[in-house]
């Protein structure tokens, strides 16, 4: 408890207190709680907690996920609310907590599922949902207070995790201190999401009513088993999600640091390139393609001298060729990252021209694959809202008209409107993400409207270097 922040530890021991509260009636003689369904039910939670981390080979669940929510949901329609809350004990001490205290946290955990638990009995209850599930028609009279239990569940559990959250993250926030949170944000999200606990709440009263019909317990489980399948198979889905994100970060960032004066520039690229896709209909996989792409398109720079791209003033020819190789570089980097998908021809082709005068290899029009005809034009954009050594930022307006003027020859005009559109609509609102833009965004804010929203900049080196780079004939319009 001591690396806790005392507005932290305070949370935590309220919370155990709660749950403490919560529990005691249980506990008492005379209390006639059904100590075979409770131990079997806890049980099946800690089971199904168990299962839940141990085919991951040491690696873990996620932090904040808790115990199988079915279960406990089952118990609350099943259970007084008091065996409820003692049912969702040992699946929460057995959540795992990947850094310390790891006894605090699992301690937490425990606590935050049995006030939630006890919370959502409480309601069953009041809204006549044990009688409904004891008379003949159970099923169709118990669904709405099950449906509401489990919001009153999801409810206590985002209450709790803002609590703690915000209580621990006040700490962390202060000047000089390093390292992870001592509670850090759950996996899921800042409060968990209210459909999958609808959803939960369902099963748990499919498992409640099966366990009241002739076959028992037995027939309970058979209900659950499919949803636990459903259920991990998804884990595995966003533990793979997370996985592809912590490798875009990583090559985003190894950019960032080699290059410090387009630091940012990826997230930017990516961020205008979802806006022109969106705008062109582009939705679910495929626009996230198109951002994935604008994030990588640099990543060849990574094979690029790092003198190079920190040179200021103009560069060699000889230069320039050696930075127009990082497209293959950057292919060549990402060639064996399945789940880039079309994000792989997208860094490759991202400096090719539309009249055929770009590199590496001279496609134009159709030919040129329509992600990388999407990140030219996101690349170009923000090159020119970008100060940079070799050039300041130009207003948004004037980058607009910059690329208008460069449509049809270097740039896909298609692409060119549908930025120009976007723009014009929600404006140009970037995430600053290196301290030299500040100034900038800054500047354009208080002189330039939503279509003007661009980063003014200090004056930097003649637009005649690296920008040259960009292509042959027509180097204003974008860097490499």
């Amino acid at each position: 408890m001591r690396v806790l922040p005392p507005a932290a530890r305070a949370c935590v021991l309220g919370a155990v207190l709660a749950a403490a509260a919560c529990v005691t009636p249980a506990l008492r003689p005379g209390s006639a709680v059904p100590w075979p369904a409770v131990g079997l039910l806890a049980a099946l939670c800690l089971g199904c907690e168990a299962a839940r981390v141990l085919p991951l080979r040491g690696r873990g669940a996620p932090e904040g996920t808790g115990p199988f929510p079915p279960v406990v949901l089952a118990a609350v329609f099943l259970l007084p609310p008091a065996a409820a809350a003692l049912v969702a004990l040992p699946g929460g001490l057995a959540q795992p907590a990947p850094q310390r205290p790891v006894a605090v946290r699992r301690i937490w955990h425990a606590a935050q599922q049995a006030v939630a638990a006890w919370a959502a009995g409480r309601a069953y209850g009041l809204l006549g949902g044990r009688e409904a599930l004891a008379g003949a028609a159970a099923f169709p009279y118990a669904l709405l207070p099950a449906a509401l239990a489990g919001l009153v569940f999801c409810l206590v559990l985002t209450a709790l995790d803002a609590a703690v959250l915000a209580a621990a993250e006040g700490t962390r926030a202060a000047p000089g201190r390093r390292g992870p949170a001592p509670l850090p944000r759950p996996s899921s999200g800042t409060a968990p999401a209210l459909a999958p606990y609808c959803l939960h709440g369902l099963v748990g009263l499919l498992m409640a009513v099966m366990w009241h019909s002739p076959y028992g317990p037995p027939a309970a489980l058979l209900v659950l088993l499919p949803m636990y399948i459903s259920c991990w198979v998804f884990a595995q889905y966003q533990r793979e999600q997370a996985a592809h994100q912590a490798t875009i970060r990583a090559l985003v960032q190894a950019v960032d640091i080699k290059d410090r004066y387009t630091r940012g520039h990826s997230e930017r690229v990516g961020q205008a390139s979802a806006m022109i896709a969106r705008e062109l209909g582009m939705a679910g996989d495929r626009l996230e393609v198109v951002r994935i792409a604008g994030i990588l398109h640099d990543v060849g720079k990574l094979g690029v001298p790092t003198r190079l791209l920190r040179k200021n003033g103009p560069l060699t020819p000889e230069e320039r060729r050696v930075i127009e190789l990082h497209p293959e570089y950057g292919h060549e980097m990402v060639r064996g990252i399945g789940f880039l998908g079309e994000a792989r021809a997208a860094i490759l082709h991202h400096h090719e021209r539309v009249d055929g005068s770009g590199y590496p290899y001279g496609l134009s029009g159709e030919q040129i694959p329509e992600p990388a005809r999407v990140v030219a034009v996101a690349d170009a954009f923000d090159a020119m809202t970008s100060t940079r050594s070799y050039s300041r930022a130009r207003p948004v307006r004037t980058a607009l008209a910059e690329l208008e003027r460069g449509a049809g020859s270097q740039f896909d005009p298609a692409m060119v409107r549908a930025l120009t559109a976007a723009i014009g609509r929600h404006g140009w609102h970037p995430v600053v993400t290196s301290d030299e833009d500040l100034p900038a965004v800054q500047a354009a804010a208080a002189g330039a409207g939503p279509r003007e929203a661009g980063r003014e900049g200090p004056p930097g080196m003649p637009a005649q270097g690296r920008e040259a780079a960009g292509s042959p004939g027509q180097g204003k319009a974008g860097g490499p």
